[in-house]
């Protein structure tokens, strides 16, 4: 029987193939209460479990592929972080010695207090590394009780009894397999040579989830989210991912299987013909020169954006040093090669470095982490932690401005509202500078900019222009601002809208002044990587994309199909319009 499951489309693309079952990685847990002298032989069975993942997972960093992602390589070593952080460790170790805990309970106690912390943090992208601690967890507690690895192995072969999707494929080729699990950790996935799958299925995960993550950095198709997917879906069926609309279809008719393999076959030459613009210029029909950015999120993301003719990087994504840094934020040092090497890999083009977008909601602050948060989309977060912490905030000033001597560099402060903490940022700025002076080492020229996320900011663009070099816009958290939307809850998630009429007139405004003033103007959230909207953001006079790298070339596309200056007067009357998604066809 045919039926289909929805998820969230996180890689786009179709795959078509045959299910490989990944068992739960839920382990059954056993509760008992230990004697107070069996406390040393309990936590003897932690720590040895600890060292074993931790061993397993340092194999799998060091022996990793050369043309493996990098993507894999950074995200082994966030587990590999997880694994030792203090807070996990000594936690356990309390429920064992104060409540008198098996090992393997004290460890899911643990979790679940860890787990809640996560759970209160606003930003989506940190929000899901739960699942990399329960993952991490996970695999401890599987070498506790010795149960074997969560992933089966897999063959690509075709099984002896063809069906009738078996002859609608290329009889000389096995047959394509695809991964369906409740969840996968990048270990797991490392257990796979990376031609085996052509495409995922997980039951949990959002967009940001490391299994999107890696999909998008394999440039596979993916469905998370699916929820009872792996419950639905039986070992070797064939299913389609369709990961452009989030479906998945399970036992396909021959009809169905025929119209998506044909889809399949024309998004494959698409992407054969998009390649080819990698080196075109972004140029638009009458001449506009459009930058076309990209997001990052380590350094070693700096190769795939030069592959897709990124001419920068509009947007690195500090915080991504100081996931999971519970008590031990990174140092100067630290930063400051993490950021060169961003800088090196870039070969010159210019880097634009956010400062960290972290707030008290985010497990890092130890003294802070009991503190509860009503709304941690409107606390302590960005550069009001920043600020909070002058000691933090000098050293990664210090970090980005040493890292400016070896390239063009770009520091783009996060959610700024009040001329007063303008002004505390940029003395704060110069005290980096001075503190480096006095240590005699060398750093290099910073332009500095400022993200227009807050609408209180894109009304005072006038002000923010009087300091900054450049200002960038960054739709998610306007759009959810503006709309009073909290786009991690899915009750309210249809509500947002980056088309509703006052989102596109604080983004138009800050645009049309930027442009005014002659400064730098960029949209560095999802707006910028939706071909469906870059003729609009060309007509509002945008000339600056900034996108995660995989989008560069669809929207490169539709930038040299446009003429940037018949599209002004179609961008007006879809402001004008009460509903400007109907106009968006024209």
């Amino acid at each position: 029987m045919t039926f289909s499951i929805h998820g969230l489309a996180v890689a786009r693309g179709i795959a078509i193939g045959r299910a490989v079952l990944v068992a739960s990685s839920r382990v059954d847990v056993a509760h008992y209460f230990i004697d107070e002298g069996q406390i040393p032989a309990e936590l003897l069975r932690l720590s040895q479990a600890r060292d074993a993942v931790s061993q397993e997972l340092q194999q799998l960093h060091d022996t990793l592929p050369k043309e493996s992602p990098p993507e894999l390589a950074a995200i082994l070593e966030v587990h590999l972080m997880l694994l030792q952080d203090e807070m996990l460790a000594d936690g356990v170790s309390q429920w064992v010695k104060d409540r008198f805990y098996n090992a393997e309970w004290a460890l899911t106690s643990q979790l679940d207090v860890v787990a809640r912390q996560f759970d209160e943090m606003d930003d989506p992208y940190l929000r899901e590394r739960k699942g990399d601690l329960e993952q991490v967890v996970e695999r401890m507690l599987r070498h506790i009780k010795g149960v074997p690895h969560v992933v089966p192995q897999a063959s690509s072969k075709r099984s002896p009894s063809s069906r009738q999707q078996d002859l609608q494929l290329d009889d000389g080729m096995d047959v394509p397999l695809v991964l369906v699990a409740h969840d996968l950790s990048p270990a797991d996935m490392l257990q796979f040579k990376q031609s085996v799958f052509t495409g995922f299925v997980t039951d949990v995960g959002g967009k940001t989830s490391h299994t999107a993550i890696v999909a998008r950095s394999l440039d596979i198709p993916a469905v998370v989210g699916a929820r009872t997917a792996s419950q639905l879906v039986r070992q070797d069926d064939w299913i389609i991912i369709d990961g452009d609309a989030g479906v998945v279809i399970v036992n396909p008719s021959s009809i169905i299987l025929a119209e998506y393999g044909f889809k399949k076959r024309q998004a494959e030459l698409e992407r054969e013909r998009l390649s080819r613009l990698r080196h075109t210029p972004a140029v638009t029909m009458d001449d506009q020169r459009v930058e076309l950015l990209a997001n990052i999120e380590m350094p070693e993301d700096a190769p795939a954006a030069l592959g897709v003719g990124a001419v920068g990087v509009g947007l690195f994504r500090s915080e991504f040093l100081f996931m999971g840094r519970i008590g031990a934020l990174p140092d100067e040092e630290e930063q400051f090669q993490a950021y060169r090497r961003a800088v090196e890999g870039m070969q010159g083009l210019p880097v634009t470095i956010r400062t960290v977008d972290i707030g008290a909601d985010k497990p890092l602050d130890r003294a802070h982490k009991e503190d509860t948060h009503l709304n941690p989309a409107l606390g302590l977060r960005a550069i009001r932690w920043s600020l909070a912490d002058p000691a933090m905030f000098l050293t990664q000033l210090r970090a980005v401005l040493r890292a400016a001597a070896f390239g063009q560099v770009n520091l783009l402060i996060p959610m700024l509202a009040h001329a007063r903490e303008i002004k505390q940022t940029f003395a704060l700025l110069d005290q980096a500078r001075a503190q480096l002076d006095a240590r005699g080492v060398a750093f290099g020229p910073l332009k500095v900019g400022a993200m227009i996320e807050i609408p209180a900011a894109a009304l005072s663009v006038k002000m923010f222009l009087r300091h900054f070099d450049f200002l960038s816009i960054g739709t998610n958290d306007l759009i959810q601002y503006t709309l009073a939307i909290d786009r991690a809850d899915e009750s309210v998630a249809h509500l947002y809208d980056p088309l509703h009429p006052a989102v596109l007139h604080l983004v138009a405004d800050t645009i049309a002044e930027c442009r005014a003033q002659g400064k730098g103007v960029s949209v560095c959230g999802e707006m910028a990587g939706d071909p469906s909207l870059t003729r609009l953001l060309l007509g509002l006079g945008l000339r600056s994309f900034s996108m995660h790298p995989t989008q560069i070339l669809a929207v490169k596309q539709e930038v040299l199909r446009a003429d940037a200056l018949r599209l002004q007067t179609w961008a007006q009357q879809v402001m004008a319009s009460d509903e400007p998604a109907e106009l968006m066809g024209v």
